[in-house]
């Protein structure tokens, strides 16, 4: 039986676009990796049949590059969200900016990854290491966006080839442009698999609801660190508002 010494809070951490976000990227990344690795490795098929009875492979392309542009635009929504969301959704969870973030990255890599901690690090939204890890995985989609479109646009003589064209020259031609898109593809199933190992173990060891948090987007926090963080969002706020005032009096004078 596990007991707890704190009593638990909930509070709602992950927004609706988030969540959206969240799921429309799992399943794009899914489509994505299983048709580009058929792209990648075409299986040799030899038939007797007229090629428009076989036109298979033509709709792992075309669903490779649906899955492809619905990535994109699902990306373009959540950087947004980055500046539009609520504290937990924003662009400066993903940077260590602050003493604070740089403290949670130690502690926690001493507890998930170097096992030199037994307890676990508590935070509301993801903690510092986790999200760091999601700023390289956004960096890592941009690589992906630009040498797929790269690729296709100058493989399908699209209207948009002279903007990519000046990628394929850059990187050395499409072959380079090509082994770049498919290591990052690689990159994203290592990615998922740590990612799912972790969510559960964090699930089981915080016991706060972690996994079920990005269906419903609540969360179970111990009531100091709601407090805590109840208290920061107030003193941003004051601090806000005089910003504000300073600035509405300035621009009177």
């Amino acid at each position: 039986m596990i007991s707890r010494k704190k009593s638990l809070r909930e509070v709602y951490v992950w927004e609706l676009p988030v969540r959206i976000f969240h799921w429309v990227n799992a399943t794009a990344i899914v489509v994505l990796c299983v048709t580009g690795y058929i792209i990648g490795n075409p299986p040799a098929i030899q038939h007797a049949t007229p090629p428009e009875a076989n036109y298979w492979f033509g709709w792992v392309r075309f669903i490779h590059f649906a899955a492809a542009f619905v990535f994109i635009l699902n990306f373009i929504v959540r950087l947004y969200w980055a500046f539009a969301g609520n504290s937990f959704a924003r662009w400066n969870n993903y940077l260590p900016l602050t003493r604070k973030q740089w403290r949670s990255i130690f502690d926690t890599t001493k507890v998930d990854v170097l096992l030199l901690s037994p307890k676990p690090v508590y935070d509301i939204g993801h903690n510092s290491l986790a999200a760091f890890t999601y700023f390289g995985v956004f960096v890592l989609f941009f690589i992906q966006t630009i040498t797929g479109l790269a690729m296709f646009c100058v493989s399908t003589n699209n209207v948009l080839e002279p903007f990519f064209t000046w990628v394929l020259l850059k990187c050395g031609g499409f072959f380079v442009v090509r082994q770049i898109h498919h290591i990052a593809m690689w990159a994203f199933i290592l990615f998922t698999i740590a990612h799912i190992y972790l969510v559960f173990y964090h699930d089981y060891i915080e016991r706060n609801g972690i996994a079920s948090s990005i269906i419903g987007g609540w969360k179970f926090v111990r009531e100091d660190l709601a407090e805590e963080y109840e208290t920061e969002q107030k003193q941003q706020q004051q601090l806000q508002k005089q910003k504000d005032g300073i600035a509405n009096e300035t621009t009177e004078k």
